[in-house]
């Protein structure tokens, strides 16, 4: 598989960081140029971006950064390859065994979550795991798990992305989050177990989005309306959930990154 690594081109330091990581565990990166939010005025996102999506106002960083995707997910599909990596510039990698080939993955998946985003000892809800060796396991998602700075997408998946016009979601939460993803369903997202990637942002250094995410978080009327939808979303998921839970066929697994 190719490892398609999203990159700013004011950020030679990052990219030669991941080459080192990647390299350590034999890996070699596809460079994809990324959009950077300094460069970009927010009215010109506009015909491309929801003004009030189910989250509310996407930030010009997070607008740039699902951009970048979309792009990185173009350059797959005019690749020919039936599976790809994509990574963001920010993530250490405990396993590459994993990234090499596609053969462990169960015909039909179109979209591994690769990394454990959030606090350590998140539960996350998941059913139908599978093994697949070495003591991992990949399960269905069925509660939200986002960030997408790790992730292996199939050209049947990036035929349903790469073509998206306007957005009501940053990139991870149309990934990762059934409350409100409108793809979500058709990309039937699969978790690996443990995880083997994980933000820097986790481990001491803070994303280059994080600037633009700032004026987002004051506690307003704007921020508490917005967490108060968001508490909705995740509501209605809930009684699919219990269902799941109930009748065994899923269960709240914490994850872990792989030492």
């Amino acid at each position: 598989m190719r490892l398609y690594l999203i990159n700013l081109a004011r950020r030679p330091d990052r990219l030669a960081a991941m080459t080192r990581r990647l390299a350590a565990v034999g890996l070699t990166p596809v460079r994809v140029d990324a959009i950077d939010a300094r460069e970009i005025t927010p009215t010109a996102m506009d015909a491309t971006f929801a003004q009030n999506g189910p989250l509310g106002e996407i930030g010009l960083g997070d607008q740039c950064c699902t951009l970048s995707h979309r792009r990185a997910w173009r350059q797959f599909l005019d690749s020919g390859d039936h599976y790809a990596v994509f990574m963001e510039d920010d993530v250490r990698i405990m396993d590459g065994d994993w990234l090499r080939n596609a053969d462990w993955i169960p015909a039909g998946t179109d979209l591994v979550k690769l990394e454990h985003y959030g606090p350590q000892g998140q539960a996350i809800l998941l059913s139908d795991a599978h093994d697949v060796g070495r003591g991992f396991q990949i399960a269905r998602l069925r509660s939200r798990h986002t960030g997408a700075a790790a992730y292996i997408l199939s050209r049947a998946g990036a035929q349903l992305l790469a073509p998206i016009q306007h957005f009501t979601l940053p990139v991870d939460h149309l990934l990762f989050n059934p409350n409100n993803s409108p793809i979500f369903a058709a990309l039937d997202p699969e978790q690996l177990v443990p995880a083997i990637a994980r933000q820097d942002e986790f481990i001491g250094q803070k994303s280059d989005i994080e600037a633009f995410r700032v004026g987002f978080r004051k506690i307003n009327l704007t921020y508490v309306r917005r967490e108060l939808i968001r508490f909705g979303y995740d509501l209605k998921l809930v009684p699919r959930q219990l269902a799941l839970v109930l009748t065994g066929r899923a269960r709240l697994i914490k994850i872990r990154t792989v030492s």
